[in-house]
């Protein structure tokens, strides 16, 4: 059990966090960009650590920052939350340089989570239902128009990168198909 974590999230998110860590008799240390220096998650913690300006870029986005704060307190341990640095395998295995502990999947699975095709490969070779697809690197807006075919209208294109849901869009028919696959393509 670890005596101090750090939540490297804001929000909504941090605050579960902390609820249950106080519940299971462990401090929490917060970090807040200049943003959140009066939010929820920053008064909730045992303490709180500012790294760096408003932008998510130059703040909650820096694993170094996060590292930073944990040898500053002495946290143990870092729950990403969701979102953020939670879905960098670069961020656990910083972390894991620093004897630091990342609360959360191994960096194989954010790897094998974080890229939908692989992730949809993952999931099969284990017997797991996905919804139906194609399972490879589409190469062009003909190879999409015809994999569209074949699975039957409507589809759900999405680029292979990013999250969140960002991107995604419903194809009713080849030209959707055709706008859907350029726009996908320009975002990834």
């Amino acid at each position: 059990m670890f005596a101090k974590i750090l939540v490297a999230n804001r929000g909504e998110i941090a605050c579960r966090v902390m609820k249950t860590a106080r519940r299971m008799g462990i401090a929490t240390v917060a970090v807040f960009s200049d943003a959140d220096r009066d939010a929820v998650h920053v008064e909730m913690a045992d303490e709180a650590v500012h790294i760096g300006p408003a932008p998510a870029a130059q703040s909650y986005l820096q694993a170094e920052k996060i590292i930073a704060a944990c040898k500053q307190t002495g946290a143990e341990a870092v729950h990403p939350g969701y979102g953020f640095l939670s879905e960098r395998a670069s961020f656990c295995e910083a972390l894991g340089k620093a004897g630091i502990v990342f609360i959360g999947p191994r960096p194989r699975a954010i790897e094998a989570m974080g890229d939908k095709i692989e992730s949809k490969k993952f999931a099969s070779a284990a017997n797991v239902s996905t919804v139906p697809g194609f399972l490879g690197v589409i190469e062009d807006a003909g190879h999409a128009e015809k994999i569209a075919a074949d699975i039957g209208y409507p589809v759900m294109i999405k680029a292979s990168a990013g999250g969140g849901g960002k991107g995604m869009r419903i194809a009713w028919d080849a030209a959707e198909v055709r706008d859907g696959f350029e726009r996908a393509r320009s975002e990834a």
